[in-house]
């Protein structure tokens, strides 16, 4: 029988575990905010984010397409040691998914589930089916609950949502974030322990749709252009949402709230058909050049990190389960491309000392398909006998000039390394 000293020494320890928060947008470019410089939409509440807490100015999602990117989220690890190589099928609310998270991959939610916390998804999974040959659902992967799509749905009436239970079969309407948060936060005022929330948006990928109250400061703009705005402010004021309710709880403090995209703006070109913005960076969504993988990054965590900072050094969403364990005194287990970000947040003059792999396929819209990064050099390589690419990020992010031809030592020595690291992903697919 626990005596009362290990029962409050317990209690302690479970009142020093932060709750923790992976919030992520669909689609949403490096440039689809204000704090980041945006012209005309406006995200308050992501820029009250950024101005409280800790912003990654060079963050990378997993891969430049969804799947892949949330599987990275999940497990520390690049989707392609695990066999998730591009977005699963999204021809319709019930077609079968190509790629499942596999049994063997263990995630965040199942790490912490061992500590104590109580876990839940809400929004878009897009990891495997919730039903038949494909099922790889939430539960399937250590969350509790779940309020959860298969894979995309529109961001205004939204339909396809399940729960453990099964199908969701009342109507919904209105914002889909607006949807989604509502579950989410009922979630978190029942929390009687430690929570671990994935709040994964859909907005703004298409279908994206706004209603008129969000749309209408754009109305001035074309419709499609005034409906991506409107998308991205329904998600903006649901974070805001959220960030209060953590508030009114009185837990915000001791809260890990991160905030990223999947990839970068769809499209291959910022028009009024596709208004995402990439920023100054080169590509979008399918490329591997910046425009494609580097994507808005933000943290708040108030009792650890209590003054604003700016991170310069390359942090990626395969670094979430290594930071989180590394916060919760857990060792990180071998075989993960993600590293700690706790140091770099506390030294921020720090530069990341882990390359940052990336391998995608189908078409890329001019990139080569695998992306080595290292501190500021950056190759892209089909590793066969096309050309390869350099670019130093420091002095140019843009990517406007390729330096292979003049540091061909440099692109070799990145070339070896991200063959070697190809081949170390394989083996992980092979179960090696």
């Amino acid at each position: 029988m626990i005596s009362r000293r290990g029962f409050l020494a317990a209690l302690a320890a479970r009142a020093d575990r932060p709750n923790i928060i992976l919030a992520m947008a669909d689609d949403q470019g490096w440039g689809d905010t204000s704090y980041n410089g945006h012209r005309i939409l406006s995200t308050p509440h992501l820029d009250a984010m950024a101005s409280a807490g800790i912003r990654f100015d060079r963050f990378y999602s997993g891969a430049p397409v969804c799947s892949p990117t949330r599987g990275s989220a999940l497990t520390g690890r690049h989707p392609y040691r695990y066999g998730i190589l591009f977005a699963n099928a999204d021809t319709g609310l019930d077609a079968p998914s190509k790629y499942r998270l596999p049994a063997r991959e263990k995630t965040i939610a199942e790490y912490l589930k061992g500590l104590g916390y109580v876990c839940g998804h809400f929004g878009k999974w897009h990891l495997g089916d919730f039903s038949g040959p494909m099922q790889s659902d939430p539960v399937d992967n250590g969350f509790d609950d779940y309020y959860s799509t298969v894979r995309k749905v529109r961001t205004l009436d939204p339909e396809g949502y399940w729960t453990p239970r099964g199908r969701v079969t009342e109507k919904l309407e209105g914002d889909d974030s607006r949807v989604l948060m509502d579950q989410a936060i009922a979630f978190i005022e029942k929390a009687k322990q430690p929570f671990f929330a994935v709040i994964w948006f859909h907005a703004p990928h298409e279908p994206f749709f706004a209603g008129d109250r969000h749309r209408a400061p754009y109305v001035q703009y074309p419709e499609r252009t005034a409906h991506y705005f409107g998308a991205i402010a329904a998600l903006d004021e649901q974070m805001g949402r959220l960030r209060q309710s953590l508030r009114d709880l009185k837990i915000e403090r001791n809260t890990m709230l991160w905030y990223a995209s999947d990839n970068g703006p769809e499209g291959d070109a910022q028009i009024a058909a596709s208004p995402g913005n990439a920023g100054p960076f080169r590509g979008r969504k399918r490329s591997l050049f910046e425009g494609g993988i580097r994507v808005p990054g933000l943290l708040e965590w108030p009792a650890r990190f209590p003054k604003p900072a700016v991170v310069t050094a390359a942090a990626s969403t395969s670094d979430y389960l290594p930071t989180i364990l590394a916060a919760l005194g857990q060792k990180a287990p071998s075989g993960l491309d993600g590293v700690n970000l706790l140091p770099l947040i506390a030294d921020t003059g720090k530069r990341r000392q882990k390359p940052l792999g990336f391998e995608t396929i189908g078409n890329t819209r001019g990139s080569q398909t695998l992306a080595w990064i290292e501190d500021r050099w950056k190759l892209l390589s089909n590793l066969d006998t096309t050309p390869d690419s350099l670019f130093d990020l420091d002095n140019d992010p843009s990517e406007t000039q390729d330096l292979s031809s003049r540091y061909p030592a440099i692109s070799a020595r990145l070339r070896a390394k991200l063959e070697q690291w190809r081949e170390s992903c394989t083996q992980s697919r092979r179960g090696l």
